[in-house]
């Protein structure tokens, strides 16, 4: 049977048109919302029992990156795919305007710290690709200082790749349209009140440049060591459930096993 994922795993395409992956597209099916939440639920314990057999390993680790534009379901996803998790094996960093102390560094200087130990689980709420696409379309990089920062990007995945982290990098692809829904249920839903900022309706009359700085984001960072995978995110509920199983094949692959107890203890009997 095909994979429905396999479409949307980018580890090298030069030509990527985002026009061509539909943001409302459903790609795992399920019977109705009943069976989409069940299958979420399911998931997430999954998922939970593998943290706690990568954690207990203490060999490798995987690191989660959410990119998207504003209201595209970073925070949800996070929290859909990893409410069976327990919160000693994961690490989750919003990365915001950086600090003057970060800005005096390389724009690595601050990402590095935040990646996963042996072990953990890391998830970036935005993340290293920051630097590149917000100062690209402010017009503070310009096309060569991106490609450089891209290039570095590819090499700084790949060494921590080869130091024992599994990378899953998401694209939370949304239209325009249901970005406008979302933003207003900000300005109507009194408990979105606090997720309100004027600078999202800044962000999105870029929304044209903003997706062409994605475009060639994607085109330039995709690799085999660490691919993109395209998530249609219109649907909250197919997003979630998408995320969950990205981070849920991950884990698998990597097959974490729980230590051994070391002989000298088996004959222990606890009085």
């Amino acid at each position: 049977m095909p994979n429905p994922l396999k479409r949307y795993r980018l580890t090298d395409d030069r030509k990527l048109d985002l026009g061509t992956f539909d943001p409302a597209a459903e790609v795992l099916k399920t019977a109705d919302d009943g069976a989409l939440d069940a299958a979420q639920d399911a998931l997430a314990e999954e998922i939970g029992d593998l943290q706690n057999r990568l954690f207990a390993e203490g060999r490798r680790s995987l690191l989660v990156v959410l990119q998207g534009m504003d209201t595209s379901g970073k925070d949800g996803s996070t929290i859909a795919t990893f409410r069976r998790t327990h919160p000693q094996g994961l690490i989750v960093t919003p990365f915001k305007q950086p600090s003057s102390e970060e800005m005096a560094h390389d724009f690595l200087w601050r990402v590095h710290a935040r990646t996963p130990a042996r072990g953990m689980i890391a998830v970036f709420n935005r993340s290293h690709y920051e630097a590149v696409i917000a100062e690209r379309v402010l017009g503070l990089a310009d096309g060569r200082e991106c490609r450089r920062r891209y290039a570095q990007i590819v090499e700084f995945e790949r060494l921590l790749v080869e130091h024992g982290t599994c990378i899953v990098k998401c694209f939370l692809n949304i239209t325009a349209d249901e970005q406008k829904k979302r933003l207003q249920s900000r300005l109507v839903e009194e408990k979105k009140y606090w997720k309100f900022n004027p600078n999202d309706l800044i962000e999105r009359k870029r929304w044209d440049q903003n997706m062409k700085a994605y475009t060639d984001a994607i085109r330039q960072t995709a690799s085999k060591a660490a691919p993109w995978w395209i998530v249609p995110s219109d649907s909250k509920g197919h997003r979630n459930l998408m995320v969950a199983t990205l981070v849920r094949d991950a884990l698998a692959a990597i097959d974490p096993r729980y230590p051994p107890l070391d002989a000298k203890f088996r004959d222990i009997v606890v009085e």
